[in-house]
């Protein structure tokens, strides 16, 4: 394996939070390509478990203060609000801005593969930190955390916008036409760093393209440029 750059009391530090038990910090930043296998530490946690953890603590403390601070805003306009800050995207912009890669412990040839700056693992690693400060301090703790970090980005003149793919169906809707269709062209890159190429096709008009790391943002992306082909937004 490659050591992480920095300690776990450096990050605890960063974090804000002084942990009664860093064995939950350090199974946060332990990605499975150390635990799982042949010849790997099974006895060592990992942090796929405390992943899907934080995805749950930080969805509520996101949509209660959405829901406090929002007063006016309706259903469909808090739910675009929630999705741009819980989406890996966000997830993994503010575990680079943190430096959090420099602290994520996995083999050796997957860190040489670039692994630490990887959007999916760098977003899970933030769910998982989530976790772990939950776990050791509880949803106070959590949510100082989360405060610190997402609490400037409620006001960002695009966090109630809608995305391409919703504009795109919306639009379709609205015109009578059959909803878009989706599909994967391409698929390239080793399993822990996968790239699509998606194609996005509309009844009576020429398909686009998009390119991402994720489905997802391969799809965005598609429906983006069809919308701005067809001269939509």
């Amino acid at each position: 394996m490659t050591a992480p750059t920095k300690s776990l009391e450096d990050l605890a530090v960063l974090i804000g939070h002084e942990f009664k038990d860093l064995s939950l910090l350090t199974a946060a930043v332990t990605h499975s390509s150390l635990v799982k296998g042949k010849g790997r530490k099974a006895a060592q946690g990992d942090y796929d478990r405390l992943e899907f953890l934080g995805d749950r603590v930080l969805g509520l403390i996101i949509s209660e203060e959405l829901f406090r601070r929002f007063e006016e805003a309706e259903a469909g306009q808090l739910s675009r609000r929630y999705n741009a800050q819980v989406r890996r995207e966000t997830l993994a912009e503010i575990g680079a801005e943190m430096g959090l890669q420099d602290y994520i412990c996995m083999a050796a040839d997957l860190a040489a593969a670039g692994g630490r700056d990887n959007p999916a693992i760098l977003s899970d690693v933030m769910e998982a930190v989530i976790a772990a400060i939950y776990l050791d301090g509880g949803i106070k703790a959590a949510k100082k955390f989360i405060k610190s970090k997402w609490w400037p980005r409620f006001d960002h003149k695009d966090a109630s916008r809608k995305d391409a793919k919703s504009m795109l169906q919306e639009w379709l809707a609205k015109m009578g036409r059959p909803l878009p269709v989706y599909s994967v062209i391409e698929e390239t890159g080793p399993d822990h760093d996968r790239y699509f190429k998606v194609k996005v096709e509309v009844f009576d008009c020429a398909p686009a393209t998009g390119s991402g790391s994720s489905k997802r943002a391969a799809e965005q992306k598609a429906a983006a440029k069809l919308l701005k082909e067809l001269q939509v937004g």
